[in-house]
């Protein structure tokens, strides 16, 4: 009985061992870094990347229990580099564990295993961050008061909950830029990829610096439900090509979500803040409360949208035209060019029958 031939493993620090054991490694780095709270002398700066930094205690009463309440600074950056981290080994669990036995199973080709694996992952964090996102804003009166978004500004304190949100939200998707890497996703697919990954990173950055995390927040959810509807009507799509209704229902969602977030947005930027008392640009108070940044966070908003809409619009023109070719050759096979009533063909029109035919197997 002969020995098994191993498979040679990659030279080390080559990019194939780094792509393999790339999720070993980050889970050694963060292990370091808990191991630090063992220790005294390293105790302090192991605390700056687990725990949330900037405690600030709070008395509304003399009777009532006091308040923790969070400000940010720069040591959220540690933070969310161990949060980066723990996303990294997350991310590597769900694809090795979940999404890798589930393509084995529906044997897809490369571009569908490429997307099915974008959206398995984005559809886990899309639906865990808006149940998070639902149960924060459960918590506030902004469905009986909208004006909330802006009264009071600046909103400098936040609830752990919130802030500890906001940290993973950045955490998560700056993490996805080395998972380009680590995934061995295609090129042509990566120009897209990086488009909305620093897009999310920019407003969820802007919104947090900002000191706009209610406005953020109310705008990430709904966004959050139409792109987690998206993903798993393509996770449903790539299991059973027969089932495309969800696409509809997002077609909806997503005009509504965009009108949604261009209201709320002019209705705070262009109606409450500039009505606040708290006007100035002052950095230790962290008040942004001016023109020029207003319209400018308007402005990218805006364009943002807009630019979500005309590719929202050419993803259905595109769709509508490949429809209508489909049914096209349809009508070419079932009625062709020879007369009803000869039974025989001859070998040239079946011929062409036929190729028609594989044209059209090929654009389904």
């Amino acid at each position: 009985m002969g020995f098994r031939k191993k498979n040679k493993s990659p030279p080390v620090l080559s990019h194939e061992f780094v792509i393999q054991n790339h999720a070993d490694m980050v889970s050694c780095l963060a292990m370091v870094i808990l191991l630090g709270l063992m220790f005294e002398v390293t105790a302090k700066f192991a605390i700056m990347f687990i725990t949330v930094q900037y405690n600030v205690t709070q008395v509304l009463d003399e009777k009532s229990d006091p308040i923790n309440l969070y400000l940010y600074g720069p040591k959220d950056m540690a933070t969310v580099f161990f949060y980066l981290l723990i996303a990294v080994i997350l991310h590597a669990l769900i694809q090795e564990y979940v999404l890798d036995k589930m393509n084995r199973k529906l044997h897809l080709s490369k571009t569908k295993h490429s997307k099915f694996n974008e959206s398995g992952q984005l559809a886990v964090f899309y639906l865990l961050s808006f149940m998070w996102g639902c149960s924060i804003l459960t918590a506030e009166d902004f469905a009986t008061n909208p004006t909330f978004l802006w009264e009071g500004y600046p909103h400098t304190h936040m609830a752990f909950q919130v802030k500890f949100f906001y940290i993973c939200q950045i955490a998560y998707w700056l993490h996805s830029l080395p998972e380009l890497y680590f995934q061995k996703v295609r090129k042509e697919d990566i120009p897209r990829q990086l488009y909305y990954i620093c897009l999310y990173v920019a407003h969820i950055t802007g919104a947090y610096v900002l000191n706009l995390h209610r406005l953020g927040l109310v705008l990430l959810v709904p966004h959050y439900l139409v792109e987690l509807l998206f993903h798993a009507s393509r996770l449903f799509y790539f299991s059973d090509e027969n089932k495309q209704k969800g696409f509809t229902l997002w077609a909806l969602l997503f005009v509504i979500a965009r009108l949604l977030t261009l209201t709320l947005s002019v209705l705070t930027f262009g109606f409450g803040l500039p009505r606040t008392q708290n006007q100035g640009f002052s950095l230790a108070q962290g008040n942004f409360n001016v023109l020029t940044i207003r319209m400018t966070c308007l402005a990218a908003i805006c364009l943002t949208q807009a630019w979500m809409m005309w590719k929202f619009i050419n993803f259905q023109l595109k769709k509508w035209r490949e429809h209508s070719q489909s049914q096209a050759s349809k009508k070419k096979i079932v009625s062709p060019k020879s007369k009803p009533h000869k039974r025989e063909t001859t070998r040239g029109e079946d011929a062409q029958v036929v190729h028609v035919s594989f044209l059209h197997l090929i654009k389904l």
